[in-house]
This record gives C-alpha cells, sequence and structure tokens, in this order.
C-alpha cells in the first residue's frame, strides 16, 4: 500500500480525484444525521488498498456531495429554549436553528458544499510532499508503520461508505429471461448483495465459460462535472440477460450488456438519491429521486420522488411521494418484496403498489416510526420508538400487503442501530455505536417465529463489514447461505511479504466458528458478493500486476473456482481500483462483471478520462 502520487493519472483508466469537502464536526452518540446520506467516496483501491492492487499508487478521492436534508411537517413547532430537546418526530420551525446534531427545519439547507449537520464528517486524504515517490511499486514490499497510520485514517472514511448492488429476479412477466442467484432475491429471484437463501432453485447457477479471460465489454464514461465542489449522483444499477440499466444525472439508461449499446433512456426530475437492490416478479426496478435538478450550484434537493419503471424497455409505471401534515417527505432508501415498494427515513416508511403504485402505507408522526425496510423474500422494517437520545430499537417482519407485524424483536437497551443482512433467514448486525456506525460488532440470527437463535460476536478489526449510514439494507461483503454466515476477515501479512485475507463462516444456529476457511493467497484479497445455490460467489483483488477475479467457493469442499479474470493492464487495473466493492455497484451473471460508480466529481484536466460503469465479459 502507496501513498497516492503527487500528480494525477493521465488518460485511461483514470480512477476519480477530488478533495472532500469541510463540513461541522460529528454529532454526539444517538444523533441522527439529516437527510438521505451521500456517503463519502472510499480510497481508491481493493480492500483499504491504494491502486489497483496490493503496492500500487492510489490516484486522490473525489470529492463528496452535500445531500439535502429530509422535510420535515411545515406546522411542526419550534424549539423552546437553546438545546432543549423537541418532541418526538417535530422539528424546529422554519429560519430556526436546531440543536447541535439535529436535522435542520423543513426548507432549510446545510451550508452549501458541507454535509448535513450531524453528519460524520471525511477527513482529507494524505499526500506526498512535491519529489516524495511512493511507498510501493513492487508488490511484495511490506510497508512502513507511518503509511500504515495514513492508509488506515483513509481507510476508515470507507467504513461508511454504501450503495447497492441489483440482479433481477426470475418468474416475471418480462420478455427477459433473469438469471436467478438463490441470494435473497424477489419472487425467488436474487440480488448481488448481501441476503439470505430465497428458498428457490438451491443449485448453483453460474458456470465456468471455456476461457475465463475477460475482455472489457465496454465503459460508460462518468457525466461531466463542472464545478469542482460538486459531486454528482448515479446510484442504481440492474441486470437482465439483455439489458443493463445504469443511473445516470436526472435518468436511468438501458444498456446492452455485451455491447453497451444504449437501448432506452427514462429521464428523472432529479438526481437518485436510491434504488431497489431487487427487481420484482415483473420486472420492475424502483428508485428515489430528488424532486426537481439542482441549481447553478450544485445544491441537493430533497428526495421526495419514487418511480418506477420497467427494466426491459425503462418505460415508466408510476411516480409518487408521501406527506406528513401537507409537507413532502424524503426517503433515504427503498426496496421490493413480493409486489410491495417500501421505502424508510428519517420520518419514517411508505409503501406501494409496484405495478399501480397504489398506496398501501404512509408516514405518521407519532411515538414509533419505520426507519427502514428490506426485502426479497419477506419483508422486514427496522423500527424505532421513543424521544430523541432514548431510542428503543425493534426488528419487525411485516404482512407486505397491510405492513401489520407478524412478529417483533426487541433491540437490547443501548443498541441504536440494525443492519439486515438476510431477510429469510432473517438475520441481522448491530454496532455498539462507539466501536463503528457503519459495520456491525454483533449478529443476531432469529427463527421464523421471530425468536433469538444466536448471537454472533464480531471482534473489531478481526473480520470486515461494510454498511451503507442509515440503510438498513445495504450491507455489503458478508452474505448468509447454508445456515452459515459467511463474512472475510482483514487483511494481514501473508506468508510472504504481501497481504492477503480469508472468508470463513459462522453457524447461524449455535453463533460458533465452523472452522471453514477459503485462503484468497498471497496478493490476493475475497470479498463476497452473494450466494449462487450452496456455493459463494466472491470478488478477487489482486496485485498490482494480475487482474482481478470473480470467484465460485464450492461450501462443502470450500474448492475455489475461477469464473472471469479482469485484463491486468495498468488503465484497466487503475480503473477496476476506483471501484472498491464496499462502495462500487456490483453486478455478476452468466461471464460477465459489471461495476458502477455511485458519485462522479470534477475531473483534474481535460484529457483525463473517468468512467460511470465498466464491463468485462469472459469468453
Amino acid at each position: 500500500m502507496t501513498q497516492p502520487p503527487s500528480q494525477p493519472p493521465q488518460g485511461g483508466f483514470g480512477p476519480p480525484p477530488g478533495q472532500p469537502p469541510q463540513g461541522p464536526p460529528p454529532p454526539p452518540p444517538n444523533q441522527p444525521p439529516a437527510g438521505p446520506p451521500q456517503p463519502p467516496p472510499p480510497p481508491q483501491g481493493g480492500f483499504g488498498a491504494p491502486g489497483p492492487g496490493y503496492g500500487y499508487p492510489q490516484a486522490p478521492q473525489q470529492p463528496q456531495a452535500a445531500p439535502p436534508p429530509p422535510p420535515a411537517p411545515s406546522q411542526a413547532p419550534g424549539y423552546g429554549p437553546p438545546g432543549q430537546q423537541p418532541p418526538y418526530g417535530q422539528q424546529p420551525s422554519y429560519g430556526q436553528q436546531p440543536p447541535y446534531g439535529q436535522p435542520p427545519a423543513y426548507g432549510q439547507q446545510p451550508p452549501y458544499g458541507q454535509p448535513p449537520y450531524g453528519y460524520p464528517q471525511p477527513t482529507p486524504p494524505q499526500h506526498p510532499q512535491a519529489g516524495q515517490g511512493g511507498q510501493g511499486g513492487q508488490g511484495g514490499r511490506k510497508v512502513n508503520s507511518q503509511l500504515v497510520i495514513i492508509v488506515a485514517a483513509v481507510a476508515a472514511i470507507a467504513l461508511i461508505i454504501g450503495g447497492g448492488v441489483w440482479y433481477a429476479s426470475s418468474g416475471g412477466k418480462d420478455d427477459d429471461k433473469n438469471n436467478s442467484a438463490d441470494s435473497g432475491g424477489t419472487d425467488g429471484g436474487g440480488d448481488q448483495g448481501s441476503g439470505g437463501t430465497s428458498g428457490g432453485d438451491t443449485s448453483a447457477q453460474e458456470k465456468v465459460p471455456s476461457s475465463t479471460s475477460a475482455d472489457v465489454l465496454f465503459e460508460l464514461p462518468a457525466p461531466k462535472v463542472k464545478d469542482r465542489s460538486q459531486v454528482d449522483s448515479i446510484k442504481g444499477s440492474w441486470l437482465t440477460d439483455s439489458v443493463y440499466a445504469k443511473g445516470g444525472v436526472y435518468k436511468i439508461v438501458g444498456y446492452d450488456p455485451a455491447s453497451g449499446k444504449a437501448k432506452w433512456t427514462l429521464p428523472l426530475d432529479g438526481q437518485t438519491c436510491a434504488a431497489s437492490r431487487e427487481v420484482s416478479g415483473d420486472g420492475v426496478a424502483v428508485v428515489v429521486h430528488e424532486e426537481k435538478k439542482r441549481n447553478a450550484k450544485g445544491a441537493a434537493q430533497p428526495c421526495s420522488k419514487i418511480t418506477a419503471f420497467r427494466v426491459s424497455d425503462g418505460k415508466k409505471l408510476w411516480t409518487k411521494g408521501a406527506e406528513i401534515s401537507g409537507a413532502a417527505v424524503s426517503f433515504t432508501q427503498v426496496t421490493i418484496s413480493g409486489s410491495t415498494v417500501a421505502v424508510g427515513g428519517l420520518y419514517g416508511g411508505a409503501a406501494f403498489d409496484v405495478d399501480t403504485g397504489k398506496s398501501l402505507w404512509a408516514p405518521k408522526v407519532g411515538e414509533c416510526v419505520d426507519v427502514g425496510y428490506a426485502g426479497g423474500p419477506q419483508l422486514v422494517a427496522v423500527r424505532k420508538c421513543g424521544e430523541w437520545g432514548d431510542e428503543k430499537y425493534e426488528v419487525q417482519l411485516l404482512d407486505p400487503k397491510s405492513g401489520s407485524s407478524k412478529w417483533s424483536y426487541k433491540l437490547p437497551a443501548g443498541i441504536d442501530n440494525a443492519k439486515l443482512i438476510s431477510t429469510k433467514p432473517v438475520v441481522f448486525g448491530v454496532d455498539s455505536g462507539e466501536i463503528t456506525a457503519t459495520g456491525f460488532t454483533d449478529v443476531f440470527s432469529l427463527d421464523d417465529s421471530g425468536k433469538l437463535r444466536t448471537k454472533i460476536t464480531m471482534p473489531e478489526g478481526k473480520y470486515k463489514s461494510d454498511c451503507e449510514v442509515n440503510n438498513v439494507w445495504n450491507c455489503k461483503g458478508v452474505t448468509v447461505g447454508n445456515d452459515k454466515l459467511y463474512v472475510p476477515t482483514e487483511e494481514h501479512d501473508g506468508s510472504g511479504y504481501a497481504q492477503t485475507n480469508e472468508i470463513v463462516s459462522f453457524s447461524l444456529g449455535t453463533g460458533k466458528p465452523t472452522g471453514e476457511r477459503v485462503d484468497a493467497g498471497e496478493g490476493y484479497a475475497l470479498f463476497p458478493i452473494r450466494m449462487d445455490g450452496p456455493n459463494v460467489i466472491a470478488f478477487k483483488d489482486g496485485p498490482y500486476n494480475k487482474g482481478a477475479q470473480v470467484v465460485s467457493v464450492d461450501a462443502s469442499t470450500l474448492k475455489t473456482t475461477k469464473l472471469l479474470e479482469t485484463p491486468a493492464s495498468r488503465d484497466v487495473l487503475t480503473a477496476i481500483s476506483s471501484m472498491v466493492p464496499d462502495s462500487a455497484e456490483m453486478l455478476y451473471a452468466d461471464g460477465r462483471l459489471f461495476m458502477g460508480k455511485q458519485l462522479v466529481g470534477k475531473a483534474y484536466s481535460a484529457d483525463e478520462k473517468r468512467y460511470a460503469a465498466l464491463a468485462f465479459g469472459a469468453k
């Protein structure tokens, strides 16, 4: 691992440079951020290592957008004496400054170029002084202690990264033959992220191509950004046999997955804020987006619109919103379970019929609110009850048609978050709030009646866990199958001089390690993507001079089979390094790998190339 070069790379697949903006200090514990969070960009390179593999130079980071605060009812009363907390569900009146760490009132925006009030602040990356070279380049050399501290600080930023990956489910009315991945998708299909067994076909679907050496199928240029302090959102990726759909600025575009030729374009009123990781049985995906286009300064707008569309042809089915006391509500996340679209956020949740847009339930001001939902084979809610600073959380299995609770599991006192890893079986992670806001220190496994089966303790610094802030259904690098939890270990020194890691598993029945261990190999690092029947599909990041791989791990023999390997040219590896697994939208199916960006910033120079997505295909 090395420090970034003093000059950004020119041309080719250049990773996105830029500096994160400065903003207010982080809030006290248990204070929620305002608005749908736009996570800061990750450090470049796989698994926290700069550059395309260990020991390879890194380019600077791109800046972070300032997301909008979620609106509150315009009739809400103002605050009393300074520092006094409002009643639960109420916000300060327009024009009043909220207490430290609390979201601004409806209509107020944080200072331009700054994250919302109370949101953790990124640390600017360290850069070498002029004339200093990087520490790597040989791939097998250990880094010095000062560099480890620098990289660790930068890598810590990546822990608040989220983002999603989505894969179309099977069994729909769509003309496409959607590939199924048995990993928590909708209606027996699957998604390419974390998730549990869906209960459909339990056999592995991915086959080894005749040649695993992949070509670059296409690359999608990143949208041009004019201002250095501006960051645009292009969240959303979906894949079927005939369409790769990717979010753009004020639009979603469907591409031929083999050639990258545009097949359709769906305009949107504003930039995307969240995207369903699932596609419904009828081939419908859903996005949350801003209510209107940004102004000349790029100021983000409230994420109050929900739009459903068909992935096969890009046809918009409906656009809806929700209100509290006549004021539009912003949402930070969206999911699909069966025929139900569920959206959640700071002010509660709402649900709609995926095909018609009919309202099923709406957010309400009250003692309890649904802060988020996890979909796929079952619809699971995370509910928060109580006043600010004294919240209690529950995990509930819902009837997707009515929103009524089938069972509820109350989290222990002191736990102020829950991050769903799987919805069938229900598995979720929590953290203490003192160690990490974006991973988990404990994992809870529940049975079909909502009773605790076991708790798995995940010691800090031993295992990787990456979950998006304020999103209950977006943990990456962890998956559930075979009644086990599969997680990667943190990178560590290998037998030689390069780093490596492993994928290990825990029993969801006993909570104990199974003893299974899949070694990445010297200079490589493994990152689970999803389940494929009983097998684990994983991304394998390589050393500076080797291509990245997609592999299948046989759960019974622990044998690793290579499915795809990207070209090892410097331009390709540099491009891949800008789309690290814990932040990129990563999709793999039928010998094709798609990696997409979620945020784009201004390029350093006119001839620097940046990409919104990369596509690779094995022969």
